[in-house]
């Protein structure tokens, strides 16, 4: 009966040393856990370094289409359906439609040197050119182009 007591003593003896040891090897781990963290905890963060780690890989540049001859200038019609459809089909923003005779008519009395001048500043809720990247002549075309539809007779400007 002896051996087996004895033999018991030494297993638990066993496992309360390796209870120990296991409990020992996680104090250990978790204290070189929070020397590390310390340690990182005095340096610096340069704000630079954490920009250029997760700066974006690409970026996407959306620009305006190119007319079929290259740098050749766009039409009033496309730079209109591009930039200016939006706004003036609809009538967001109290713009003038496309085709309405009584909101054209004041406008129309500028001629297109006021309109394109008015076009070129921004108007109320319109931003400069429309917000296009039109050049003046363009620009010009477009207001052509706009102002024939609703009424007007202004003449194609001509290319610079």
């Amino acid at each position: 009966m002896s051996a087996t007591t004895n033999s018991e003593f030494n297993f638990k003896k066993i496992i309360a040393w390796g209870v120990l040891i296991a409990i020992g090897c996680v104090v250990f781990v978790l204290a070189m856990i929070s020397i590390a963290r310390m340690a990182k905890g005095d340096k610096q963060i340069d704000p630079e370094a954490v920009n250029q780690r997760i700066a974006p890989v690409a970026t996407v540049m959306l620009a305006a289409p190119m007319a079929a001859g290259g740098g050749a200038a766009r039409s009033g019609e496309q730079i209109y359906k591009a930039s200016c459809a939006a706004c003036h089909d609809s009538g967001v923003a109290n713009a003038p439609k496309l085709g309405d005779k009584g909101a054209w008519a004041p406008r129309l009395a500028l001629g297109l040197d006021g309109l394109l001048k008015s076009a070129i500043a921004g108007k109320n809720a319109m931003p400069p050119k429309g917000g296009s990247d039109a050049s003046d002549t363009e620009l010009a075309s477009t207001i052509v182009y706009l102002a024939n539809k609703s009424g007007g007779n202004f003449k194609e400007p001509a290319a610079k």
